[in-house]
């Protein structure tokens, strides 16, 4: 018989901080593979959809795209486009981007060093990758500087170190290393202290030359066995309105060649670089992307690609980026299902306009993931640790996106069922007027119950107070810092990080690789 009359006296043990580090870990490691459970949110009706689609189609055919790249146009020339070699201007026709479509696979893995690293990219699968980018870092001691290698090695220890971050990326540029060494420095720092898929600029092609041997040496592969799977990916962004430029167009030659993953992101602003209206912007981005995918496809029919959405507004008082705002959520949204449209799998940014780690920072960063994530994307770039637009990479900042990433991928999480977990045996022990603290149903379950926050403080006003007031941004504070203090790198063959700096050193040597632009 179910009784509340007899309870025992049972009591929770306070959590110690030991105890949330270990909970942590335990939790996080389903966070190495995420899957979205969630039906992406729908902008627009599938007849606008493909309306769009069409669209873009004949923005290719009669407008076309300026490729600044003579092997890009030769390229395109080859495969049947009208190129004009006087404007170079490049029009595609709609038969050529189809063709490309069809052999653009919609799912592929993204191999990393250590095998339970890997990703699976594709629909309903979610993969992010921390800040890439800005050329200043910034912390609430001191403040805005320039980033250094040390910093650019600091973001890659944060990015190893938290489950919920997939890639390693090139969160900051180390402004102490000239250009024609920074890649060499840059990548050694993240094969050297992660296990997890790199980075590559698409800075012409002896940089990415250089970074994709030093993939196949880390890796042991010969350059069959690399370029048989993706192990590395870049980033090419267009021009908008409508061009590809020298560095990109080069990167997508050079990454669809060797089998790499190129995410092809056009970065427009609607009512600065796109139309002010959210179906414009969207559908130039969309005949920008489907530019870049169609070359990567005349490159190497099969070369993994990703979708990249990039759309948000400016103010139109300043003319300055806007992030995070309604506008941006939606067309977060419509750039997933453009994408799902095509069937390829979705980038999607996590963006702020913050120049401070502060309350707007967290608010559109916030709506920024909420548009990226519940739209569906399944590759989400700046994951943890951007701000000031993208000119600045944030210590405090990066700890604060990994507890909001942490917190999807425990939305992501399913929830355990069954007649034991509705608990009407713990309700009728309860009883009426009663608490659940010491039934048996609580005290099997506390310990593994819920998520344990990395920074949020739940105490309440006075312990908060005795324990110094601090607010979220100086708790991060404290973490990246005991996070750095702590780190471990990954096990690797001493071999191989002596050959590894022996190629530096010998490539040092040579003059290294300017950047081509």
């Amino acid at each position: 018989m179910i009784t509340g009359e007899s309870r025992p006296d049972r009591r929770i043990r306070r959590r110690t901080a030991s105890d949330n580090v270990a909970n942590q870990a335990a939790r996080s490691e389903p966070y190495r593979r995420l899957v979205n459970p969630f039906e992406p949110m729908r902008l627009f009706s599938d007849d606008q959809v493909e309306t769009m689609h069409r669209a873009a189609l004949r923005i290719l055919e009669e407008i076309g795209v300026r490729v600044l790249l003579p092997e890009a146009r030769q390229r395109y020339k080859a495969a049947g486009a009208s190129v004009d070699e006087a404007s170079r201007m490049v029009k595609i026709d709609r038969g050529l981007v189809q063709e490309a479509l069809r052999t653009a696979p919609p799912a592929f893995d993204l191999v990393a060093p250590a095998p339970h690293r890997t990703q699976h990219i594709a629909q309903k699968h979610l993969s992010v990758i921390p800040v890439g980018g800005p050329p200043h870092v910034t912390d609430i001691e001191r403040g805005k500087r320039s980033g250094t290698l040390e910093d650019f090695r600091n973001f890659a220890k944060l990015s190893q170190q938290f489950d919920v971050i997939h890639f390693l990326g090139a969160c900051i540029e180390p402004q102490d290393i000239p250009t024609e060494f920074r890649h060499l420095e840059t990548m050694l720092a993240m094969l050297t202290l992660g296990d997890k898929a790199p980075f590559i600029y698409g800075r012409g092609s002896p940089q990415v030359r250089d970074c994709f041997e030093m993939v196949r040496i880390n890796a042991g592969l010969s350059e069959a066995e690399f370029e048989a799977r993706p192990h590395s990916y870049t980033v090419i962004n267009t021009n908008s309105p409508l061009q590809l430029d020298i560095p990109m167009s080069q990167g997508i030659i050079d990454f669809a060649a060797a089998g790499q993953l190129s995410i092809i992101t056009p970065f427009t602003l609607a009512g600065a670089m796109a139309p002010i209206t959210l179906p414009g912007a969207l559908t130039q981005a969309h005949a920008e992307a489907l530019a870049g995918i169609t070359l990567a496809q005349i490159v190497r029919a099969g070369a993994p690609v990703s979708y990249g959405g990039f759309t948000s507004n400016v103010d139109m008082k300043s003319g300055a980026p806007a992030f995070g705002t309604p506008e941006y959520v939606k067309a977060a949204f419509g750039a997933g299902q453009l994408a799902r449209h095509i069937n390829l799998p979705w980038r999607s940014s996590n963006v702020n306009a913050s120049n401070i780690a502060d309350a707007q920072a967290a608010y559109e960063s916030e709506m920024s993931l909420w548009g990226a994530i519940m739209g569906g994307c399944n590759i989400l770039i700046h994951g943890a640790g951007w701000l000031e637009g993208g000119l600045a990479a944030s210590y405090e900042k990066f700890i604060l996106d990994v507890e909001m990433l942490q917190m999807f991928a425990e939305l992501f999480q399913p929830v355990a069922f069954s007649e034991d977990e509705i608990g009407v045996e713990a309700i009728a022990e309860a009883g009426p007027g009663g608490h659940f603290f010491g039934t048996a149903h609580t005290m099997a379950r506390y310990e593994k119950a819920f998520y344990t926050p990395l920074v949020s403080d739940w105490r309440n006003f006075g312990a908060w107070t005795e324990d110094g007031a601090k607010t979220a941004t100086e708790r991060a504070n404290g973490l990246w810092k005991k996070v750095l203090r702590e780190f471990v790198p990954p096990a690797k063959d001493p071999a191989v990080i002596e050959a590894l700096e022996s190629f530096v050193a010998r490539r040092r040597s040579e003059g290294g690789a300017p950047p081509i632009s």
